[in-house]
Parts: C-alpha cells; sequence; structure tokens
C-alpha cells in the first residue's frame, strides 16, 4: 500500500517541486506550454479560426502558414489536398479546451489539432505568453 502511495504522489510532488523550484529561481517549467497544429481548408477559414481562438483568449499568438500540399489517406483512400496551418502558441493547461473549441467551429469532419510542449525557448516570450493566456 505504502509503494503504490509513492507511486501515485510521486508525479504530484515532482510537479509541485518543480513549479517551487521554478519560483525560487525563475527558471522555466518545460511543457508548460505548447504550440497547436490546426489545419484548414483555406486562407479565409484559418483568419476565421485563428482569431476566434484569440476572441477566447485561448492563445497569445496564432501564425496563419501559407498554403501547402498535403497527401493523406482518407476513409482507406489516398488523397491530395492543399490547406493552411495554423500554429497555435498556449498554455498546456489550455490544448483541452483550445481542442474541443476548435472541434465546435471547424467545418471539418475530423479535422487536425495536435500539439507539442515546448521544452525551452526565450523565457521573455514564455513569460508573454502566460501573461496573455489567463490560467484556468
Amino acid at each position: 500500500e505504502v509503494l503504490t502511495l509513492l507511486v501515485l504522489v510521486s508525479p504530484l510532488l515532482r510537479g509541485l517541486a518543480l513549479h517551487l523550484h521554478s519560483a525560487v529561481t525563475g527558471s522555466y517549467i518545460p511543457g508548460t506550454h505548447s504550440i497547436a497544429f490546426v489545419n484548414c481548408l483555406n486562407e479565409h477559414i484559418a483568419r476565421d479560426i485563428a482569431r476566434a481562438i484569440m476572441d477566447k483568449k485561448l492563445a497569445a499568438y496564432v501564425n496563419i502558414l501559407p498554403k501547402s500540399s498535403a497527401l493523406y489517406f482518407w476513409k482507406g483512400e489516398l488523397e491530395e489536398s492543399t490547406e493552411i496551418l495554423l500554429l497555435v502558441k498556449t498554455r498546456t493547461s489550455k490544448i483541452g479546451e483550445l481542442s474541443n473549441y476548435v472541434r465546435s467551429i471547424h467545418p471539418f469532419e475530423m479535422p487536425e489539432i495536435i500539439s507539442l510542449p515546448i521544452d525551452q525557448g526565450n523565457p521573455l516570450y514564455l513569460k508573454w505568453i502566460d501573461e496573455n493566456v489567463p490560467r484556468d
């Protein structure tokens, strides 16, 4: 029982220790922020979704990358299309809410919404994300 309790509490204690260390030293906790990738059919849809994300304060910054070619399997068939890609910079804690919101407004049946944690970066930029994306 004690071993099970230690295993369950260990991630919590590690997280608490990292936050305490970060507060004392001013260092960055890897994974606190993320970049989400969202594909869009065209620039108009991309701009509408980007603006909606910003209006909801689910991100501090959204890049709208120009048209690119895409190859993918859909319903067993190889498809080829063009798409616009959004790069959404936000708190990792907002990824679930961001994903749910984008799915609710996106015209695709199954939009691409994936994220990667930010391991390191410019501390001032990462602080700026914090200042512009409210905590949960």
